[in-house]
C-alpha cells in the first residue's frame, strides 16, 4: 500500500450502519498515511458515504457533490471518491460517471479503496468498481473511532426481508452473519481502550446466525457479548417485529447489561398496508408481541419507525396506524413519509398517495405521537435513573448529558469529573424529548 502524507475529509448520510462504515474509511485512510481534517477545502481527498433509503436524502447528496466539485475545478488535484448505499443503485452510477467523480465504490468492497486510490492516481484516470454481489465478510479491517463511551459494531450484513418499499436488500445484499469470536474480540478490545457501552448493529439482528455452520442465534450472542467484563451496557437495533423470539425476549429480561429498550419498527397500523408492504407480520401479531415485551421486561422503552402515504392507503388505513400508536404508546418514533424508490415493487404500485395528503398525514401521526412521549416522559418526574455521563450538554454547555438504560436523554447539573461514570439521577422536569434532573447522593 502506498504511503502519504495528505488530508481527507468524510461525508457521511444515513443510518448507524453508514456511520460504522465511515469509521472503517477513516481506518483504511489513516493506515495509507491521510489525516482527517474538518473541512472539505482542507482535504485532498473528500468521501461520499451515501444513503439511498428515501429520494430527498439523494438529492441532498447530489446538491453537495455539486459544491465539491466546484472546489475541484479550484483544486484538480483533488480526489472526489463517492461510495455507499448510492453507489450500488445503476442509475445512480451512470449518473455519478457523467458528474466525473474520481473514484467509485460500493457497499460491499469498502477494504479496496486504498487501492482504487492507488490506481486513480498513478494511472491518472478515474476507476469505478462497484461489486453487484456481496462477497464474504472480511475481517480485521482498519478502523478509526471517535473518541468516546459508546461504540457501534457490525454483528451481520445484509437483508432478506424484501419490504416492498425498501432498496437495502439491493444495496447491502444478502444476510450474512460475522463469527460470533471476531465480534467478541472486536468488542474486548474497546472495552480495553475505553468504551462502556455497545451498540450490535444489523439491517435485522434478529436474524442473527444465518448461515453460520452450527446454531447459534442473536440470544447466544448476546449472553456471549454481556460476559465481557469492561464493557456495561449492551444495545441493539434494529429489530424486525417478525423474528423477536420468547428467547430473545426472556434473554433480555434476565441479563442487567442488555439495555431495556427495543426499537421495533411497525411502520404501518393497517393489515392491508402490511401485507403490501411484505412485512410479514399483522397489527395482531405486533399488539401481541409488544404486551408480551411490556410484561416480561419491566421499564422496557418500545421505540418504532411509521411510514404514512404508502401506495394505497386509505384513510381508514391511515387512521388504523394512528389506533396502533394510541394502543402501542411507543416512546419515540421516526416518521417518514413514503418515498419512491426505483427498483423496489412499491415503485411501480397503482393508487400512489398525493404529495400534500402524505404531508398532512405525517403533521397528524407527529402530533399524536409527541403528545404521547410528552405523557410518558412526564409520568417518569420523581423516578431515579442509572445515567451514563456522557459529557456536556450541546443545548445548555453548563450541564451534563448522559443516557438512561431505556435510551432516554438526561441532562442535568454535575461536575466535569463525572464524565463517563454511571449515576443516578432523580427527574425533576420534562419536554418531549428530553428529561432533567439532578444528581442522587450517594
Amino acid at each position: 500500500m502506498q504511503s502519504v502524507h495528505k488530508n481527507y475529509h468524510i461525508l457521511t448520510y444515513g443510518c448507524q450502519m453508514n456511520v460504522r462504515d465511515s469509521e472503517t474509511i477513516s481506518g483504511l485512510l489513516e493506515a495509507k498515511g491521510y489525516s482527517a481534517v474538518d473541512t472539505p477545502e482542507e482535504a485532498d481527498i473528500v468521501v461520499f458515504n451515501t444513503c439511498s433509503v428515501r429520494h430527498s436524502a439523494e438529492n441532498r447528496v447530489f446538491g453537495k457533490l455539486g459544491e465539491i466539485k466546484k472546489l475541484k475545478k479550484a483544486n484538480p488535484e483533488l480526489l472526489i471518491a463517492f461510495g455507499g448505499c448510492m453507489a450500488q443503485i445503476p442509475a445512480n452510477q451512470q449518473r455519478l460517471k457523467k458528474t466525473g467523480v474520481d473514484i467509485l465504490f460500493g457497499t460491499h468492497n469498502i477494504h479496496e479503496l486504498p487501492q482504487l486510490i492507488d490506481e486513480a492516481i498513478a494511472m491518472d484516470t478515474r476507476i469505478y468498481r462497484v461489486w453487484e454481489k456481496e462477497g464474504a465478510i472480511t475481517e480485521n479491517v482498519p478502523s478509526t473511532r471517535k473518541q468516546g463511551l459508546s461504540a457501534f459494531v457490525n454483528i451481520m450484513y445484509g437483508c432478506n426481508n424484501f419490504c416492498s418499499y425498501c432498496i437495502v436488500p439491493y444495496t447491502r445484499g444478502r444476510e450474512r452473519s460475522r463469527q460470533p469470536d471476531d465480534i467478541v474480540n472486536e468488542i474486548k478490545l474497546l472495552g480495553e481502550q475505553g468504551y462502556k457501552e455497545i451498540t450490535l448493529l444489523g439491517q435485522n439482528v434478529n436474524s442473527y446466525g444465518k448461515g453460520l455452520p452450527y446454531e447459534f442465534d442473536f440470544a447466544d450472542l448476546l449472553n456471549k457479548v454481556s460476559r465481557i467484563e469492561s464493557i456495561k451496557r449492551i444495545r441493539f437495533m434494529t429489530s424486525h417485529p417478525k423474528d423477536i423470539s420468547d428467547k430473545l425476549i426472556h434473554t433480555i429480561a434476565g441479563n442487567k447489561k442488555l439495555c431495556e429498550h427495543i426499537h421495533m419498527p411497525l411502520q404501518a397500523g393497517s393489515n392491508n398496508i402490511l401485507k403490501s408492504m411484505n412485512r410479514g407480520y399483522s397489527r395482531e401479531h405486533y399488539l401481541e408481541l409488544t404486551r408480551k415485551v411490556k410484561d416480561t421486561i419491566p421499564g422496557v422503552a418500545i421505540t418504532s419507525d411509521l411510514i404514512v402515504g404508502f401506495p394505497g392507503e386509505t384513510e381508514e388505513d391511515f387512521r388504523k396506524t394512528l389506533e396502533m400508536v394510541e394502543l402501542v404508546k411507543f416512546d419515540a418514533a421516526f416518521t417518514f413519509m413514503y418515498s419512491v424508490r426505483s427498483g423496489t415493487r412499491a415503485a411501480s404500485m397503482e393508487d400512489q398517495v398525493p404529495l400534500t395528503e402524505k404531508k398532512a398525514r405525517l403533521q397528524r401521526l407527529n402530533e399524536l405521537q409527541y403528545n404521547i412521549a410528552a405523557t410518558i416522559n412526564k409520568s417518569l418526574i420523581g423516578s431515579v435513573e442509572e445515567v451514563l455521563v456522557e459529557g456536556l450538554s450541546k443545548t445548555n454547555p453548563h450541564m451534563l448529558t448522559g443516557r438512561t438504560r431505556n435510551n432516554r436523554i438526561l441532562i442535568f447539573s454535575g461536575e466535569k469529573h463525572l464524565i463517563g461514570s454511571f449515576i443516578s439521577v432523580k427527574i425533576t422536569r420534562s419536554t418531549t424529548f428530553s428529561l432533567f434532573g439532578e444528581i442522587v447522593s450517594d
